[in-house]
């Protein structure tokens, strides 16, 4: 298993104990009674959801590994909401829906929630929803633009994996992207494939229906939903100088960069990172 602690939880929490104890440490937590005054508390459900935008086309993504040919975010497959929920409740799948936006797509969903005073000047036009069924993940990454991220769950439960970037060079990144080799378990890690992997200090939560958990700036992060449920997540842009002309550098530089040399160099160029965050690994650290 990972070294991983638990993420600390508080029943509640003001704006200055948040700002005091987690926000300026960039330290996580999970916040367990923040949301219960909301009307989403208590009506957001896979049926209210299948309610409410059933005859929304939505799309869906799943594990496979990123390939060349494929553009950022590019979905592989699509699916009439009712449909996708119906397909959630029925059995397990690997299809999720990810940075779904509220405003765009159901904007009489946002009457459920309001926006959190946590001292923080929060995104007002990104409310984003993410879906998945029972044993679906996510690809362990960092967010492009390193944002502070309040992430809100809805029905059932949900495993959340969390590293600093202080930890990135454990983590077999990949060089000129933000995920980590794909084809690493983060649950049931190989230390003789993965040898870095022990020198990593993380954390870990599950998440239940109503909790929130707060992401400092840049945290890697791996989600699996060990129910089918959903999540919406809020975000307040990075604070910390550095974190900030990181994410300006993704955005308009690593991001074009990496997609001129897919078209320039295509699967091989898949090839040579996924490579390349082996040897670099373990070029920093002794294994």
């Amino acid at each position: 298993m990972l070294n991983l602690k638990e993420i600390p939880r508080v029943k509640s929490i003001t704006r200055q104990e948040f700002l005091d104890n987690y926000f300026k440490p960039q330290k996580p937590v999970v916040i367990e009674k923040f949301i219960e005054d909301w009307p989403a508390y208590s009506k957001w459900s896979l049926d209210y959801i299948k309610e409410v935008a059933g005859d929304k086309t939505v799309p869906l993504y799943d594990d496979r590994p990123v390939k060349h040919d494929e553009g950022f975010n590019q979905p592989h497959a699509e699916m009439k909401m009712s449909e996708y929920i119906d397909l959630l409740e029925k059995e397990p799948t690997k299809f999720r829906i990810f940075l779904w936006n509220i405003l765009k797509e159901v904007p009489e969903l946002q009457k459920d929630f309001s926006y959190p005073n946590f001292g923080l000047r929060l995104m007002k036009g990104l409310p984003m929803l993410f879906f998945g069924g029972t044993d679906s993940y996510t690809f362990m990454h960092y967010d492009i633009d390193l944002a502070n991220i309040f992430h809100f769950h809805f029905h059932g439960k949900k495993q959340c994996i969390l590293f600093d970037q202080s930890q990135s060079k454990y983590l077999y990144k990949i060089p000129h992207s933000l995920i980590t080799r794909e084809d690493i378990d983060f649950v049931n890690p190989d230390y003789e494939k993965w040898p870095a992997l022990k020198h990593a200090q993380g954390y870990i939560a599950n998440l239940n229906h109503g909790e929130v958990l707060y992401m400092p700036e840049g945290y890697w992060h791996y989600m699996r939903y060990l129910t089918p449920g959903f999540s919406m997540s809020l975000r307040a842009i990075a604070r910390n100088p550095k974190n900030l002309s990181k994410a300006l550098y993704n955005i308009f530089v690593m991001r074009n960069y990496d997609n001129f040399m897919r078209k320039r160099k295509g699967q091989a160029w898949i090839d040579w990172k996924n490579e390349q965050a082996i040897t670099r690994t373990h070029k920093k650290v002794a294994v």
